[in-house]
């Protein structure tokens, strides 16, 4: 979808300047909008992903005139479904003249080129195989240990959990930043982030406070909570679209991303939650 940017003009720069309050009410337009436009991907209401649909494929048509290129770059599934792209410039990256769109599959590599499945040839000096990364894969490339020398690879061999994607049962006094299903779709992972951090510090002062040894969440609290977060996905766009992505494990299960609005998870990480844990002196 096109991308709003534009340059800061002078008068907005003394305004904000001169009168903070302004720049603090546009920041506070700017994050209720983008919280307003969720609503598109976390809920069953698709007018907005409709609407978002539209605006889409006009800037397909009014970036791509050959009608053979906007088919190929034309999704087949639910927008929102994969990561949304805000660009100005894909397209006409695509057009240039030393750009070519192939969407066949390949049939053969060989020592100077590529052999696509219609049989045409392609010769190559560099071949980039750009693969993506398992996101959603949740394996470690070194060994955490908790509880019982527990691995963390094997505690998320069916797909990565934790309570409120911070801490992990079996895992005592260890915290994750950005853990799973704290990813967003619609706006920034600085809000996620400050939440965590001062969830973490919440702990963090309760350990003190009590002279506890550690905290481990438990596992039942760390189930329940899981739970309502895939029941919740069921509904979003992300489930139901039509796709596949890197939001998802091998198995299909949502493991990136938060299926509500970002308030709600600053709210629920407001406060450290002693039912929820284990406190050993």
């Amino acid at each position: 979808i096109p991308k709003p940017d534009r340059p800061v003009t002078e008068f907005e720069k003394k305004l904000f300047a001169n009168f903070p309050f302004i720049q603090y009410l546009y920041r506070g337009f700017l994050y209720w909008r983008n919280e307003f436009f969720a609503t598109g991907f976390i809920t069953k209401r698709k007018t907005l992903m409709k609407l978002a649909k539209k605006i889409a494929l006009k800037h397909l048509e009014d970036s791509v005139k050959d009608e053979a290129l906007r088919k190929k770059l034309t999704p087949a599934y639910a927008i929102g479904c994969k990561r949304v792209l805000l660009s100005n410039d894909y397209y006409p990256a695509l057009q240039r003249a030393n750009a070519e769109v192939i969407t066949e599959a390949i049939r053969e590599i060989n020592e100077t080129g590529i052999i696509t499945a219609d049989g045409k040839y392609r010769a190559a000096d560099a071949i980039i195989l750009a693969t993506g990364f398992h996101a959603a894969e949740g394996v470690l490339v070194y060994d955490v240990k908790g509880r019982n020398g527990y691995n963390l690879n094997d505690a998320w061999q069916d797909g990565a959990e934790a309570y409120l994607g911070t801490t992990i049962a079996g895992f005592p006094n260890f915290f994750l930043i950005v853990g799973p299903n704290t990813g967003l779709g619609h706006s920034s992972m600085i809000i996620m982030i400050e939440a965590q951090v001062h969830y973490v510090m919440e702990c963090i002062k309760a350990i003190r406070k009590n002279n506890w040894k550690f905290i481990d969440v438990k596992s039942e609290a760390q189930k329940a909570y899981n739970d309502e977060l895939q029941h919740k996905l069921k509904q979003t766009v992300w489930q139901t679209g039509g796709c596949t992505s890197w939001y998802q494990n091998r198995n299909g299960k949502n493991v990136a991303l938060w299926p509500y609005f970002t308030f709600t998870f600053r709210r629920r990480t407001r406060k450290f939650e002693k039912e929820k844990y284990e406190a050993v002196r």
